[in-house]
C-alpha cells in the first residue's frame, strides 16, 4: 500500500497530478474512520490527508468556523462546545455502529453527509458547509462558496462536495456554519406503540406548532438488549417513541406540555429533561441499537431514507420479511435496519420494498465480501445516473479519487 501523506493544498495538487500521469486512482482518506462504507475502492494508493488539521479562523460572535479537512471532529466538537455553540445538523458519529476508533475528521463529517435527529429542522451538512477549498481531479485547486452565510454568488459548487464521499475533489479546507446551544431541552416519552400508531404521533407533533426537533421510534425487541442510556428507558418488550423539544427553559417546558395534551390520545407521556434527554438522543444519532460491540455485531445494518408517512409501513414489512429489526428517526424518514447475515445483505428483498416505498437505501455496515457482490449506493434511474457521471465527469474525468466507491466496480 503506497501511502501519500500531505502537508498542504500544494501536496494535493502534486499527488493528484502524479496520480493522472501514471493512471494510478487514489484512495482519500483522513484518519479512515469510514474506509469500510461504500464499494472496495480500487486502488493500492492512498492520499492520506490527516496532517491537515489545523483550525484557520473561528469567530464565535460571528458563528463561522473555518478548518483544514483533516481535523479530528471530536477536538473541533470541543472547541466550539466550549463557546457554547454546535453544529445543527448533528453530525453522526459513525464509531460505534461501524466498530472503529472515535477518529472521524472534519472532511470525512461533509464527504459522508450523515446528519442526526436535527436534520429535520436544522437541515443536512450541505446547508451548513459555506465554503470550500479544494482540489479536482485535473490536479486543480479551486474555491467554492465563502465565509459569509448569504454568499449567492456563481454555482453553489460546495454543495456538491457534501455527500460525495470523495469522489469529486479533495477537500482541503472548509468553512461551516455553527449554532448556538438550545439553553435547555425537554423529551417526551410515548411508550407501547406499534410502527403505524408512532409513525403517525411523530407526524402529528411535526406538524404541530411545538418547534420539535427530534422524532425517533424504536421497537421493544430492538432496544431489548441496548445498553446504556436507550437500555436504561426500555421495559421488557415495550416500544418506545420520543419527541424532542429545544429552546430557553421556559419555552421548552411550555412546549413540552402542550405536546403532551395533543398527544394524549397515543397515552400518557414522560418527561425527560436536560442532560438525560441529550443523552438519549446521542445514542439515536449512533444508531446505539445496532452497535458493533452488541448482539447484533455481525448483521448488515442499512440506512434507509423515505418518505416520512410510509415509514411505519416500510419498516413493518422490513422487519417481519427479513426477521431483522429496525429503528426509526426524522419523523418516520430515516430507517435504519439490522438484517440477518446473508450473501447478499438481503439487498433484493429490501430495495424491492423501499422502491416502492419511494426511498432509497444505503448497505452502511457489512464484510467486504458482501459489499463486492451488491449495490451499496443505492441504484439511481438511468437520467439521474447519466446526469451525475456528467457531473463527476467535469470534476474527475479520469476517475482518479476514490473510483469505484460509490458504484460497483470500476468505471472507465
Amino acid at each position: 500500500m503506497d501511502i501519500l501523506k500531505v502537508r498542504d493544498a500544494l501536496d494535493v495538487e502534486a499527488a493528484v497530478r502524479a496520480a493522472i500521469a501514471s493512471e494510478q486512482p487514489l484512495e482519500i482518506v483522513g484518519h479512515g474512520s469510514k474506509r469500510m462504507v461504500g464499494q472496495p475502492v480500487a486502488t493500492n494508493a492512498v492520499l492520506d490527508l490527516s496532517a491537515l488539521n489545523a483550525i484557520t479562523a473561528y469567530e464565535p460572535s460571528e458563528l463561522i468556523l473555518t478548518v483544514q479537512a483533516g481535523a479530528p471532529v471530536a477536538d473541533v466538537l470541543s472547541l466550539i462546545d466550549s463557546k457554547n455553540q454546535q453544529f445543527s445538523f448533528e453530525p453522526m458519529n459513525t464509531s460505534r455502529l461501524l466498530g472503529t476508533p472515535d477518529i472521524g475528521t472534519i472532511g470525512g463529517m461533509i464527504a459522508a453527509g450523515l446528519a442526526g435527529p436535527r436534520r429535520i429542522q436544522a437541515g443536512g451538512a450541505r446547508d451548513h458547509l459555506l465554503g470550500a477549498h479544494a482540489v479536482s481531479g485535473f490536479g486543480d485547486s479551486f474555491k467554492a462558496g465563502g465565509k459569509v452565510v448569504k454568499n449567492v454568488t456563481g454555482y453553489d459548487l460546495c454543495k456538491l462536495l457534501a455527500g460525495s464521499w470523495g469522489t469529486l475533489a479533495v477537500m482541503t479546507e472548509v468553512t461551516l456554519k455553527v449554532m448556538p446551544h438550545a439553553e435547555s431541552e425537554r423529551t417526551l416519552l410515548l411508550r407501547g406503540l406499534d410502527d403505524i400508531k408512532a409513525n403517525k404521533a411523530m407526524t402529528a407533533a411535526l406538524g404541530s406548532p411545538f418547534d420539535v426537533s427530534g422524532a425517533a421510534h424504536l421497537p421493544g425487541s430492538a432496544l431489548r438488549t441496548t445498553q446504556g442510556p436507550l437500555g436504561e428507558i426500555a421495559a421488557a418488550d415495550e416500544s418506545v417513541t420520543l419527541l424532542r423539544l429545544e429552546g430557553i427553559t421556559v419555552s421548552a417546558k411550555h412546549r413540552a406540555t402542550s405536546l403532551a395534551t395533543v398527544l394524549s390520545a397515543y397515552g400518557a407521556a414522560e418527561i425527560v429533561e436536560d442532560g438525560a434527554s441529550a443523552a438519549l438522543w446521542a445514542d439515536i444519532r449512533d444508531v446505539v441499537p445496532f452497535a458493533a460491540d452488541g448482539p447484533r455485531a455481525l448483521w448488515p445494518v442499512w440506512r434507509i431514507v423515505c418518505p416520512p408517512a410510509s415509514g411505519g409501513a416500510l419498516g413493518q414489512g422490513l422487519a417481519k420479511g427479513s426477521q431483522g429489526e429496525v429503528i426509526y428517526d426524522w419523523g418516520g424518514g430515516l430507517i435504519w435496519a439490522a438484517l440477518p447475515p446473508s450473501a447478499d445483505a438481503q439487498a433484493a428483498q429490501l430495495r424491492k420494498l423501499v422502491n416502492a416505498a419511494g426511498g432509497h437505501a444505503t448497505l452502511v455496515r457489512a464484510p467486504e465480501a458482501v459489499r463486492r457482490g451488491v449495490d451499496v449506493f443505492h441504484p439511481q434511474a438511468p437520467g439521474l445516473a447519466a446526469l451525475g457521471e456528467r457531473v463527476r465527469n467535469s470534476f474527475d474525468p479520469r476517475n482518479i479519487l476514490n473510483r469505484g466507491r460509490m458504484s460497483r466496480g470500476p468505471i472507465a
